[in-house]
């Protein structure tokens, strides 16, 4: 039988399927609930030092449906944890003594301040995180005070940041969590990994308006009449997720990434795997199908490695990145083909005639 262990970062996970950070890991009781679904890993929601103001407004989510009434895109203007990281200390310990062998990382963010992100690497690690995923990418709230996706939208203060947690943390693994609401994803990805970062978590939400009310002419979600932009989700975005996943895997090959974007079933997780993710994670998936959604994440998984003779995750990921070229390259390919198609026709008497006289006599000439 193929197995689903895979060894991240010096981090050993039972299977590469992790919660994604957000609701499906708010605190104790749901990340332990998780774990025993199945999950091999959790990443907490994120959080920062007691004295940053979160206030959460309701309602938060927007659904995109397709006509038939499926979900296939997901929104939220959910701020990070409003709970105290006093709390987040007792919860961090809880879930470790319950699950020491799962794997369980911190998110956290902070403003662009020294002291405050080494403050809270540090006591997430005291308090039992196995590693620590560096939110550069919440999409709405807190950008505006220059954090999330205003900071990681500056690969100099991504570096500089990711360099204050390795400094505080010494060896424990970081994943520099990125934003998609960038021109090239590769620029904060690699000074994040210049900075010290241990790999890379990808994507995060994309800013989007999930539409307007046709009959009150309001956009949604609506807060009291009013709506902001807000992190978009689910299986719409899938693409854009893997394509951003490879960039970065092609960019430097061998990084150690997190896979993230519209998971919800094992093909989503497996198509992030064999472009170059090592790790699979899913926030929105567990949100609108329950965390047993991971029992078809297992079990697809090993019937798609079984069927294609895998017996690790490290024989399959990556498998897919030398298929993606260059447009020119695709040009020069289909050019290759058909001269070679012609001349298998000009090497038969019976086959002249057939494609272009002038085609298919140079294509038997040696120093054409």
């Amino acid at each position: 039988m193929p197995t689903l262990e895979v060894v991240v970062n010096g981090l050993t996970f039972p299977n590469p399927f992790v919660i994604g950070s957000g609701p499906p890991s708010t605190n104790a009781t749901i990340m332990n609930k998780a774990f025993a679904a199945g999950w091999g890993g959790v990443v907490a929601k994120t959080t920062a030092l007691s004295d940053t103001t979160v206030v959460n407004v309701q309602p938060r989510y927007g659904k995109l449906r397709s006509k038939s009434r499926d979900n296939v895109g997901f929104q939220n203007i959910e701020l990070i944890s409003d709970r105290t990281f006093e709390d987040w200390e007792d919860d961090f310990k809880k879930v470790k003594d319950t699950w020491p062998d799962r794997v369980l990382i911190g998110s956290i963010m902070e403003s662009f301040h020294k002291d405050r992100w080494q403050e809270v690497a540090r006591r997430s690690v005291d308090a039992g995180c196995d590693a620590l995923e560096l939110n550069f990418s919440c999409p709405h709230g807190h950008p505006e005070s220059g954090m999330g996706a205003a900071m990681g939208q500056d690969p100099a203060q991504v570096e500089e940041v990711t360099g204050w947690v390795r400094e505080a943390v010494g060896d424990t693994p970081i994943w520099a969590k990125m934003t998609p609401n960038i021109t090239n994803i590769t620029v904060p990805a690699m000074a994040a990994m210049s900075g010290g970062a241990s790999g890379v978590s990808a994507i995060n939400t994309i800013l989007a308006c999930i539409g307007v009310n046709l009959k009150t002419l309001r956009p949604q979600p609506t807060v009291q009449g009013y709506s902001t932009f807000g992190g978009y989700s689910y299986l719409a975005v899938k693409p854009i997720a893997l394509r951003m996943v490879a960039e970065i895997a092609q960019a430097s090959p061998g990084i150690t990434i997190s896979g993230i974007g519209g998971v919800t079933s094992s093909t989503d997780a497996i198509e992030h795997m064999l472009l170059g993710a090592r790790t699979v994670q899913s926030c929105t998936g567990p949100m609108l199908q329950g965390f047993g959604m991971v029992t078809e994440l297992i079990e697809g998984t090993l019937a798609f490695m079984e069927q294609h003779g895998f017996e690790t995750l490290d024989e399959l990921i990556g498998k897919s990145l030398p298929y993606l070229t260059t447009h020119h390259h695709l040009v020069e390919l289909q050019t290759a083909k058909k001269a070679a198609q012609a001349a298998r026709r000009a090497s038969r008497d019976n086959a002249w005639g057939k494609g272009d006289v002038k085609e298919e006599t140079a294509a038997l000439v040696s120093n054409e």
